[in-house]
Parts: C-alpha cells; structure tokens; sequence
C-alpha cells in the first residue's frame, strides 16, 4: 500500500467496508480474495500510523528528565479536559 495521504478515518471506512463485504458471503472467490488482501494492506497501514501516533504522544509526555511519562488514560478524560 505504501504512503498514503488519506485521512486514519477513510482508511478504517475503506478497512470495515471489506470486511463488511467479507462478511456478507455474497463474493465469489476472486472478489473475496481481493478484498481480503486489500484489507490486509488498510489494516497494517492503520496499525503503522496508531503506532506512529502513539510514538508522538510519547515524545510530547516526556518528563523533565527527558524520561517518558506513562499515564493511564481513564475512559472519558479526554472528553472533559476538551470541552
């Protein structure tokens, strides 16, 4: 798949489409195949930028030290420290 420059959210779109689709059973062997190896490529490429993502985060929570800082995420902090 490469470099791409659409969005992390087309990418998982285009991800659970094929999936979708897979599920479906209405694909014969040919078109399953493709849209199995197609989801292949979106899944590792999704998986490279949250990874990607999450190297970032680590580089900005980094302590005076130079250390990283590893802090928990609780379910809906994020959500009331934004709005």
């Amino acid at each position: 798949m490469g470099e791409t420059n659409e969005r992390f959210e087309d990418l998982l779109k285009r991800l659970e489409q094929r999936v979708e689709a897979l599920e479906s059973g209405d694909l014969d062997l040919e078109a399953a195949l493709e849209a199995y190896e197609e989801g292949v490529r979106l899944a590792r490429e999704c998986h490279r930028r949250l990874d990607e993502a999450e190297r970032r985060i680590e580089i900005l929570r980094r302590g005076e030290d130079g250390e990283p800082v590893l802090e928990p995420l609780e379910p809906g902090r994020l959500e009331t420290e934004e709005g």
